[in-house]
């Protein structure tokens, strides 16, 4: 279990105090999957960086369970592969010096199978699409086997249909995986495709959320998904605006 209470977070932006989060009291259960929606500077990527610990709050708790922290994988907008290495570099490069060499070997070529990269370990970032790129990064998180999964915007310079294919890909991989996922969107028809429980964010506070009960695959024409798209949206045009909270 990982619980948030009163998380609040505040920069200083020149000479003046701007707040990226308020108030913010969530938890995130084992295994579930939540997407975070909001216009931009909403305050959701420095919720997604407070979680991994990229940020520290300046007020309110962070809370774990007993067991310490979590292991945390971490997927960007941008894919960030290191160009001097391959495919089978960049996704172990975390495990350097932390399990011998085998071991690091099978887990690549494993998680590589599971994000449909067998067949190229051995190439180098400049010879794959954007899709491979990102699956290069979401093998790169997922090959240190996380209790926790933060992705922000991972699919937003895609193309729709290479779009659609990493979105079903993510799903089948939470599912046989079950890590606890939090997804960083600006796409409401994304958050409903993907997630268990969609919150709603503006001016750095948490102003709703949806609990989707929907089996996957989803079909975003469905009559079920298109409701729960409305509601959301309608929500978020009528939460008060104000300046932007913060970078995202």
């Amino acid at each position: 279990m990982l619980e948030l209470a009163n998380i609040g977070r505040r920069y200083r932006v020149d000479g003046a105090e701007v707040t990226a989060l308020a108030d913010v009291t969530l938890d995130f259960p084992p295994g579930s999957f939540t997407t975070v929606v909001g216009r931009s500077g909403c305050g959701k990527t420095t919720l997604l960086r407070v979680l991994a610990g990229l940020e520290t709050p300046s007020e309110g708790e962070i809370r774990r369970s007993e067991d310490g922290p979590p292991r945390i994988g971490v997927v960007f907008q941008e894919a960030r592969l290191m160009p001097w290495l391959d495919v089978r570099g960049n996704v172990g490069f975390g495990l350097r010096g932390r399990l011998p060499q085998a071991t690091i070997e099978q887990r690549c070529a494993d998680t590589l199978a599971l994000v449909g990269l067998a067949d190229f370990a051995r190439a180098m970032p400049s010879q794959l699409s954007g899709g491979m790129a990102q699956r290069v990064a979401i093998a790169r998180a997922l090959v240190l086997e996380p209790q926790l999964l933060l992705l922000d915007e991972p699919f937003a310079a895609l193309d729709a249909f290479t779009r659609r294919s990493m979105q079903n890909e993510l799903v089948a991989i939470w599912q046989r995986r079950s890590p606890t996922i939090v997804f960083v969107t600006h796409d409401v028809e994304e958050a409903v495709l993907l997630g268990e429980r969609v919150l709603e964010m503006q001016s750095g506070r948490v102003v709703g959320h949806e609990t989707l009960d929907l089996p996957h695959p989803r079909d975003p024409t469905a009559p079920e998904a298109n409701l729960h798209r409305r509601r959301i949206l309608a929500r978020l045009m009528q939460a008060p605006s104000s300046a932007p909270a913060g970078p995202a």
